[in-house]
């Protein structure tokens, strides 16, 4: 019987047999001898954590770009991260740190750990990233470590590879040197592919009530129904190597909000970091290989370090900044990304109008800026994001940077967004979240949500000019946004006004006339038509021969292309003929959009701005319509 019914041909049962074939694949199984030769062909086959954190990491060159792992605006956080690991890789003394990301709520910290874990469980399926344990290993024991270390320097010389640990008490109590060859040669290696959930070489550690969480959730603990029969809790029989500590060997251990933990929990990071060792009750020392990766804020990492009596660990930490976005592009991106996540998001019908995320990011960016010397908030923002870069230099961008260390450490989070999104979508009787609803929702959350509601009155007050800033940014794209759409709508006047421009052009630079088609009259250039155009640009009566110059090469290339040149095709030329165009509509926008009865040519030209707008730009019907009876009433101000 099939069961491709209403499933477009997809059978269940072909899908579940490939994935049985794959787990079969994943579950080799044989003994130190045959693994000893998969290390000596390839020796790539026993890999530290690092070199598998690493691995991973790069094997995908969009691994923090794209999916889930997503972090925009992070570029600084994500290389500094990866140059860590590789470090770490090279087995350089940096592997022997705590790794730990330090920003504000909502910075990606925890995006950044959990896409790390995700990724070494996915790169562990691969041939590449295939790892191998001694089978009943509570701890997924290198298989190396089964060679004495009297031999391991003969071991090095003939293969160059490195062993370093050794057997954890378990194995230790099992595989003894006290083993023959031929028993050392049939002990069982099998193929671990890392999970998080099935508690494979990842584990993770959350602080709780210190009173009442016990240093057994990293260290493991006695088993108490086996104590009896081998009489002693320092008998590796008689214990449960079954800590986060224990069960991250040849992974990663993540530590959530570090720093919160009680100190005794802390303590135990100390030999681990330097020494690789698990210091468990009644054992020697136990090797652990494993990325130690932890998040914290900025409140309690200040604390923290600023306590002399941290100085051991604080000497052992590597600390990654993991600062918020400044740029707005990037940070609209992280916005449609949670909403995309959002499942109330996905259950409700309300349309998203463009600009309504931008504007909330925009808001989000501001809150985050220093002041500068030389530029506003906004102006910084727009330099930022690469919207206003004209005279600036690299150099000029890096020192404006660098003007303040802190900057995008402090400020309204992603999560405080969304959250206020959420609850007005929650109250939206209307088809659509717009840009002014965006910015209701915004300040109205400002009473409400635990950031934002108990703090000082400055700091209110300055978040109150940076959502007041986003509005006049929004107002005045909300123009442009309807300007353009009004100049798409004349399209037949805009390609009628380019090409005059452009045959005035040519005669100006080939120093010949224009034949007028109605009289035959030759005529000059007309200069005065040229430079009304030139000037929405901003292009100077001393560089207007240039700019024409230009214009009249990139023309010729076009042409000996075989194609024809169009004002669309040269942005500076199409931004000019659109601001002259505007520039002569002007009045003709606003006696429309702010027409209460519009008469029968401006219903014709509001329905053609409304096309171009939902077909063109995202909009839909109803926030199309809302849109251009906002910019109606900006316009009827001015």
């Amino acid at each position: 019987m099939s069961v491709e019914r209403n499933t477009g041909g997809h059978n269940i049962f072909e899908e579940l047999k490939r994935f049985k074939e794959e787990r079969e694949r994943l579950n080799w199984e044989g003994s130190f001898s045959e693994y000893l030769e998969k290390v000596i062909e390839n020796p790539n086959t026993a890999k530290s954590a690092h070199q598998m954190a690493y691995s991973a990491i790069t094997s995908r060159p969009d691994f923090f770009t794209t999916g889930k792992n997503a972090l925009f605006g992070a570029e600084k956080t994500t290389e500094r991260f990866i140059d860590v690991l590789k470090a770490g890789a090279q087995g350089l003394e940096v592997g022997k740190r705590i790794v730990i990301l330090v920003g504000p709520p909502g910075s990606g910290k925890s995006t950044l750990v959990n896409g790390t874990k995700r990724g070494i469980e996915e790169y562990s399926r691969t041939d590449e990233g295939a790892l191998y344990a001694i089978a009943d290993c509570p701890m997924h024991e290198d298989p190396l470590h089964l060679i004495p270390t009297d031999m391991r320097p003969s071991f090095e010389d003939n293969y160059g590879i490195e062993i370093e640990g050794d057997l954890c008490p378990h194995c230790e109590d099992k595989y003894g040197e006290t083993m023959s060859v031929k028993d050392v040669a049939n002990i069982g290696i099998k193929r671990i592919t890392l999970s998080e959930k099935d508690r494979v070489g990842i584990g993770t550690f959350k602080p709780s009530d210190p009173k009442s969480q016990d240093i057994t959730e990293l260290v493991g603990s006695v088993d108490l129904s086996k104590l009896g029969e081998f009489g002693t809790a320092s008998d590796p029989k008689a214990y449960r190597f079954d800590g986060e500590l224990n069960i991250a060997n040849r992974g990663i251990m993540e530590f959530v909000e570090m720093l919160k933990s009680d100190e005794r929990f802390l303590y135990t990071l100390l030999d681990l970091t330097q020494d690789k060792a698990i210091k468990a009750p009644r054992f020697p020392n136990i090797y652990a290989d494993e990325v130690i990766l932890a998040h914290s804020n900025l409140t309690e990492y200040y604390s923290y370090v600023n306590d002399p009596k941290n100085e051991a660990l604080r000497d052992r930490m590597i600390v990654i900044p993991a600062p918020y976005t400044l740029r707005v592009s990037d940070e609209s991106k992280i916005h449609e990304k949670l909403i995309g996540e959002s499942e109330q998001v996905k259950k409700s019908s309300v349309h998203i109008s463009p600009q309504a995320l931008e504007t909330a990011a925009t808001f989000s960016v501001l809150s985050r800026l220093m002041p500068s010397k030389k530029y506003s908030k906004v102006q910084k923002l727009k330099i930022y994001d690469g919207q206003e870069t004209d005279g600036l230099t690299q150099r000029d961008i890096r020192e404006l940077q660098d003007e303040n260390k802190a900057e995008g450490m402090t400020g309204i989070s992603p999560r405080f967004v969304i959250d206020s999104l959420s609850t007005a979508l929650t109250k939206q009787d209307k088809e659509c979240l717009t840009p002014i609803d965006t910015l209701r929702a915004l300040r109205d959350n400002l009473d409400y949500h635990p950031h934002t509601r108990d703090m000082k009155k400055e700091d209110r007050d300055a978040l109150l000019e940076d959502l007041a800033s986003a509005k006049q940014e929004f107002d005045e794209k909300a123009k442009q946004t309807i300007q353009k759409a009004f100049v798409y709508s004349f399209e037949d006047t805009s390609k009628s006004l380019s090409e005059n421009y452009l045959d005035n052009v040519v005669a100006f630079c080939n120093k010949t006339k224009l034949l007028d088609p109605f009289t035959g009259e030759e005529l000059e250039p007309d200069e005065t038509m040229m430079r009304s155009i030139e000037e929405q640009i901003g292009v100077s009566d001393n560089g207007k021969k240039e700019f024409r110059n230009e214009l009249l090469i990139r023309m010729a290339s076009v042409s000996r292309r075989g194609t024809q040149f169009n004002y669309k095709s040269h942005p500076r030329l199409k931004e000019a003929i659109e601001k002259k165009l505007f520039a002569d509509l002007k009045d003709v926008i606003k006696l429309t959009t702010s027409s209460k009865i519009p008469n029968e040519d401006q219903k014709e030209r509001i329905q053609g701005v409304e096309r171009t707008l939902v077909e063109d730009e995202g909009y839909c019907q109803h926030c199309a319509g809302e849109m251009i009876r906002y910019v109606g009433t900006l316009l009827s101000r001015t």
